[in-house]
């Protein structure tokens, strides 16, 4: 990316900065720190799969630390109403009039800790925030602040108990990352860090502001995204929904495919990376390493898929197979 003044230079400088701050706090994960910065910029959601004990809570809490940004936690509970979340209105005999007290919800970066867990009204509260960036409490319409950023962990493995999200919110979430065990150095680093009970934790310092955010921002609008790229994303969103397009052996696995939102997240998201990688063009390998991220939890499986134990993933490394990709 050509630099144009001064002020783009220290920005793409502080990228490099951010990254080290968080690594203080946080060894591997770069992946997930990444589209998290992604999907800062583009103002999208993000939800997390993962076991527990792999450091989700403690990343996102590090990432809003060093981007010196409000951060809350909400545990997501069977018993969690929406007024816990978003706030509520209590009335105040002395005045006679009730006062606004704003919920958790009210933060630059929410945490929503097992999201599954709460049942459809809380989700529902939570997709209002989500969609409208905005809160009603009574008859008074709360706008929540910039940027607004809900991040959602669930956990893959105890399901019992759970209320699955319905397809209208997940599609609302820009990404569905998957986070795995760490390698074996990156274990070994942690174990060495966090085996001493007396070593003092290290601080992180924000690195990056609100302003330095909307800059980031800006400047994806000048990222240039060739017609060629533009097809290409909406032909491998087109092969979810019609594979047999494409000469993909799918439909008898496919429910249903992506969403236009998966078209509008993947060119955002792409052009995104592009300005992390100090780029003013998308290239087709930006495009490719999102679609994972994008695609995973728009795909709904058939019970065939499901009965073969076919995932999202599977159909997703066909479509990148056999959808042509455009020259560089």
């Amino acid at each position: 990316m050509e630099i144009e003044n001064s002020s783009e230079q220290n920005l793409m400088t502080n990228i490099g900065r951010l990254r080290e701050e968080i690594s203080k706090v946080i060894v591997g994960q770069d992946a997930l720190v990444q589209r998290l910065i992604i999907a800062l910029m583009c103002q999208s959601h993000v939800l997390i799969e993962g076991i527990p004990g792999l450091a989700k809570t403690l990343t996102v809490n590090t990432l809003a630390q060093a981007l010196g940004l409000d951060f809350s936690r909400v545990q997501f509970t069977p018993d969690l109403l929406p007024g816990d979340l978003t706030g509520t209105q209590i009335y105040n005999p002395s005045s006679g009039e009730f006062d606004t007290q704003k919920g958790p919800i009210f933060a630059n970066i929410v945490l929503a800790d097992e999201i599954n867990r709460s049942p459809a009204k809380v989700q529902s509260a939570l997709l209002e925030a989500m969609q409208e960036k905005q809160v009603t409490l009574g008859k008074t319409i709360h706008p929540l602040p910039q940027p607004f950023l809900v991040l959602a962990t669930q956990n893959p493995i105890e399901q019992e108990g759970t209320y699955p999200l319905p397809e209208a919110q997940v599609d609302r979430f820009m990404f569905k990352l998957k986070v795995d065990y760490p390698e074996f150095d990156d274990e070994l680093e942690v174990l060495r860090r966090m085996s001493k009970p007396s070593k003092k934790k290290p601080t992180v310092s924000a690195i990056l502001s609100s302003a330095d955010i909307e800059q980031l921002c800006q400047l994806m609008s000048d990222v240039y995204l060739d017609a060629t790229l533009e097809k290409y994303i909406l032909h491998l969103v087109t092969a979810t929904r019609h594979p047999e397009q494409y000469n993909l052996p799918l439909s008898d696995l496919i429910r249903f495919g992506a969403s236009p939102r998966a078209t509008i997240n993947l060119a955002m998201a792409a052009r995104a990376l592009a300005v992390l990688e100090g780029r003013d063009h998308v290239q087709p390998s930006d495009i490719r390493s999102l679609v994972p991220d994008v695609l995973r939890h728009r795909i709904a499986l058939s019970y065939k898929a499901q009965a073969q134990h076919i995932s999202s993933e599977q159909i997703i490394e066909q479509i990148l197979a056999q959808v042509a990709i455009p020259n560089e």
